[in-house]
């Protein structure tokens, strides 16, 4: 086959339908990669990993993160770092099968299975938006908690503006939707380095945190802990969205204009989830240094975090820089979900329906159980009904996961871009340690 040859003439009957509409069309391949240096065009393609690492700080990824360093200290960090490491893996397969298919995972799951399975697999995914939706909306309600003491069921209701947010973000432009983002990270980044600071870890104990110990097989409790860490970090969500908002670059359709985009969008994802995992890790180092070595290792809730920080720390501006950072999350989430949501119900059953109207319905549906168990049962409720949000992730993650590895595995799909074998090997390892992990933290969460 010609190098030079337009994607659309490659593998056209490897699949069953074309992919005329475009993955999220009204940015799709709307940011220009203009010629010139290599670092011109690389920062073309700079923007979507940030996106995808939003969903890597989720307020169910701090609960876990919190409850870990509070109750062991450092030792959790190794399990973030080799959790990062399966996420980038399969977030680069995510930017692969964008490239060399032109498609979204949930068209391509349209395109390559019989009609019940991919509606199947759309509602599933349809699940796992919801359950991601009500993770934001408890963050955002929470996060407003602390900073401006609005009630938790007012905070709730709050949320459904971000709509208009979104909304205005999009009109403006992608490049508006990803600097939102990225703003909002830096604010993130910025709080948790100032606690950080102010809570002064013991350095030597964190590099040695990133080295795994026995201790975590061996002993049950911490085992659990590091196989929550482990369930909650590659969201559904992320792989749909990742391999939709590739797809905003006008990269070209020739092989090394492929080639080329594949690569930059891998390093774009690589660095923007390394800065995740410092958000994460920080988060795990700064309730190991205030919490674990002052003797409070049972602090596993959001609000409890945030209330001992002012007399752990001494200073009154520790908590608010923790409620911000809460709060930058949740808004950040909104935007990316909504966004993930709509490749979802168009990828799937080719179905198109205004943004603003889909975030209504999605967020209405978050905010239902979210507001009635806020008023019931208060602050203890969220936090299990966050749990709860997890467990309903985890059992979707197995079909996002097996789709995306075996679909970038078959040459015929996907054609000169397709995974090289060493590749598909590891990433087949790390979807069966992923699907085993979430298998486990479900049967644990139904027995008890």
């Amino acid at each position: 086959m010609d190098q030079h040859a337009p994607v659309s003439l490659v593998r056209k009957a490897a699949w069953r339908h074309s992919s005329e509409l475009a993955s999220l069309p009204e940015v799709n391949r709307s940011i220009a990669v203009r010629p010139g240096s290599v670092w011109r065009r690389a920062a073309a393609f700079l923007g979507p990993g940030y996106l995808v690492a939003v969903g890597y700080m989720d307020p169910g990824n701090w609960a876990t993160s919190i409850a870990g360093g509070s109750k062991y200290g450092y030792a959790l960090l190794s399990v973030a770092l080799i959790s990062n490491i399966m996420a980038i893996i399969l977030q680069s397969l995510c930017a692969r099968l964008a490239v060399a298919t032109g498609r979204d995972l949930a068209q391509a799951c349209r395109d390559a299975y019989p009609k019940p399975v991919s509606w199947g697999l759309w509602f599933l995914a349809e699940l796992a938006i919801c359950a991601t939706d009500l993770a934001e909306v408890i963050g955002t309600a929470i996060g407003l908690n602390l900073l401006f003491d609005v009630p938790l069921e007012i905070g709730v209701v709050i949320t459904a503006l971000d709509v208009f947010l979104i909304l205005y973000l999009q009109n403006l432009g992608f490049r508006w939707v990803e600097a939102f983002i990225i703003t909002l990270l830096g604010v993130i980044a910025v709080c948790f380095g100032i606690q950080i600071a102010m809570a002064d870890p013991d350095w030597a104990g964190v590099i040695t945190g990133f080295a795994p110990t026995t201790e975590i097989v061996t002993n049950p409790d911490m085992l659990y802990l590091a196989l929550g860490i482990l369930g909650a970090t590659v969201m559904p969500h992320n792989l749909y969205l990742h391999s939709g908002i590739v797809q905003t670059r006008a990269y070209g359709d020739t092989l090394p204009e492929r080639r080329e985009a594949l690569r930059f969008a891998t390093l774009d994802s690589t660095i923007a989830l390394m800065f995740a995992l410092t958000i994460n890790a920080s988060l795990l180092i700064l309730a190991a240094a205030a919490f674990h070595h002052t003797g409070r290792t049972e602090i596993a809730e959001l609000g409890e975090a945030h209330t001992l920080l002012q007399p752990i720390l001494g200073s009154a501006i520790a908590p608010m820089l923790f409620g911000l950072s809460l709060l930058c999350c949740g808004l950040n989430s909104t935007v990316t979900a909504t966004m993930a949501g709509q490749i979802v119900m168009e990828g799937f059953i080719n179905f198109k329906m205004q943004p603003w109207l889909r975030r209504l319905i999605t967020r209405g549906i978050a905010i239902v159980p979210a507001a009635a168990v806020t008023i019931a049962y208060g602050e203890g409720g969220t936090a299990k009904l966050l749990i709860l949000s997890q467990v309903v992730l985890s059992l979707q993650l197995p079909f996002a996961v097996i789709p995306l590895v075996t679909m970038t595995a078959s040459k015929a799909k996907m054609g000169e871009l397709v995974t090289p074998r060493w590749l598909t090997v590891i990433a087949g390892t790390i979807a069966a340690v992923i699907v085993a992990l979430n298998l486990k933290l479900l049967v644990d969460f139904v027995l008890g």
